[in-house]
């Protein structure tokens, strides 16, 4: 199938060059044609506000659960840790929640639940369509299918939110429009990371995409402090204008984005596209280097699940996100239901503190790709995150509750911690691992490569989410010790990979120690 479509896809690219009303725009304005460099910021820019959208439309449903769920029963916010009483509670529930007693069918005894069953259906069929979206993604124009992937994702989380004036109160309306909405969300992960693998070569790629990567809590933080202003206006704009936003965004791609160097006729700056040698290593070939385009094959499923650390990193980022996207749909509920310094939060408020959260994922992502770049090691960096995590969630929810600024600060650790290396694995590791030497420099794999590992990844960030809306109707004790589980299994699964890197280290060690007593010689 890549072979018979390969003349196509690279026909359609050639020609494309000048379709680029963005690019004739460009060239029109500087008078000549557009840099390289150019080129490389348009594609940074671009790609990142479009998954920040992606992820603002995601983010809404956390703010917006607990003004359809305000009456949570007070067993399944029990905190362990001091005594709660129930005058108190609903009294401060009562006054918090300024926009009446919910919205059925979210509103009864298994509200909670059903809140739940949302976001696991969305999720569900995001893990589902991501195996999907990548096979297609390396078969197809990368720029089509993500404007496609926007615009849908904008027409459906605006129908989420047509509920609200549609007066609908049947749960399989939302249930069905979130299962769409995560159909075509998982375009979005694949397309993204295939354009800026063809752009940025190896040099410094963690660093680059761990500042890139960025916007996905930036897209949190913005998702969150939208959603949180509009609720005043209505519930119902707390979807539509994320979703408004992910669809200009979406035009914008359509017009702008350039998807290789090949299809706006850019001359690449070949030396940032070639790994540095090493000692005792032959020259690598060129990063993404397309000699013979027509004759490359998209590789397939079964092949790219067998490149060597596909499969570790795709179960370590099934745990990662597992606890990742447990905090990003309910992180502003449990704050909204924890007293802090004896007080609840309103919606809003908590809303507005859990970008935190967010913030420190920005700083975690950043050290994560740094770290791993200087060390040249990132199962290593990856798997330290994971275990460092593991007493922050444990210190967050034991002392999270005894005042604003100890929340916040807890809340900003855990959140570097935490999405370090989701953001580590979800963007330069799947560069990585989709440009691998036994790929033979075959670059049609990676959006293939990039939807295995975010996928499987997405399968644990639906177990999370929907597991929490049950256990945490008992205890949130309990759901913390299971992401502190999760978290532990995640650093556990990269213990092979950090054995052979501490293994390359010493190796590297010993052979510069002998060619200095060489020279000392």
């Amino acid at each position: 199938m890549g072979s018979a479509q390969a003349p196509e896809v690279v026909g359609e690219k050639s020609c494309t060059c000048n379709k680029l009303i963005g690019t004739r725009f460009l060239q029109y304005i500087k008078g000549g044609p557009v840099s390289f460099k150019t080129h490389q910021a348009i594609v940074l820019i671009v790609t990142f506000f479009a998954y920040a959208s992606y992820h603002a439309t995601r983010k809404t449903t956390s703010i917006v659960k607990s003004v359809l769920d305000p009456q949570s029963p007070d067993v399944g916010l029990n905190l362990n840790f001091f005594s709660l009483r129930q005058t108190n509670w609903t009294q401060s529930r009562r006054s918090s929640s300024k926009l009446g007693d919910g919205w059925a069918p979210f509103n009864g005894s298994d509200g909670t639940s059903l809140l739940g069953e949302l976001d696991v259906a969305f999720l569900a069929v995001y893990a589902f369509g991501m195996y999907f979206s990548g096979h297609l993604g390396d078969r197809c124009n990368l720029r089509i299918f993500l404007t496609v992937g926007m615009l849908g994702t904008g027409l459906f989380t605006s129908l989420f939110g047509v509920g609200y004036w549609g007066n609908v109160h049947n749960f399989y309306y939302y249930l069905v429009v979130q299962m769409i909405a995560g159909l075509f969300q998982s375009t979005g992960w694949p397309s993204v990371v295939a354009v800026l693998g063809n752009w940025f070569g190896k040099s410094k790629r963690g660093l680059i995409m761990g500042i890139w990567n960025a916007h996905t809590s930036i897209g949190n933080i913005a998702g969150s402090l939208i959603a949180s202003a509009m609720l005043a206006h209505g519930w119902a704009w707390s979807f539509v204008l994320p979703g408004l936003i992910t669809a200009f965004v979406g035009l914008i791609v359509f017009i702008i984005l350039p998807v290789t160097p090949e299809s706006v006729g850019a001359v690449r700056e070949e030396d940032e596209f070639c790994c540095p040698q090493k000692n005792g290593e032959e020259v690598a070939e060129p990063f993404l280097r397309q000699e013979t385009p027509v004759e490359e094959k998209a590789v397939g499923f079964i092949e790219a699940w067998k490149i060597p650390g596909v499969a570790p990193f795709a179960l370590c980022l099934f745990f990662a996100k597992l606890v990742a996207y447990t905090f990003l749909y309910w992180l502003p509920f449990y704050v909204s239901h924890t007293a802090i310094d004896g007080k609840y939060l309103s919606s809003e408020t908590s809303g507005t503190l859990s970008t935190l959260f967010d913030v420190g994922g920005v700083l975690g992502g950043v050290l994560a790709g740094h770290i791993s770049d200087r060390l040249d090691a990132r199962a290593i960096t990856a798997a330290s995150f994971m275990y460092c995590a593991i007493p922050a969630l444990f210190f967050y929810r034991s002392y999270g509750h005894i005042s604003l600024i100890i929340n916040g600060v807890l809340m900003f650790i855990t959140g570097m911690f935490v999405n370090g290396p989701y953001a580590l694995i979800t963007t330069a590791v799947s560069a990585d691992l989709g440009t691998h030497k036994s790929l033979r420099g075959n670059s049609r794999a990676l959006a293939t490569v990039t939807a295995i590992i975010d996928g499987t990844g997405s399968i644990g960030a639906a177990v999370g989410p929907l597991l929490t809306g049950y256990i945490s109707a008992k205890s949130w004790s309990a759901v913390f010790t299971m992401l502190m589980a999760a978290a532990l299994i995640a650093g556990l699964l990269l213990t092979r990979l950090v054995m052979s890197e501490v293994a390359t280290k010493i190796e590297e060690s010993r052979s510069n120690r002998a060619q200095e007593c060489q020279l000392d010689v």
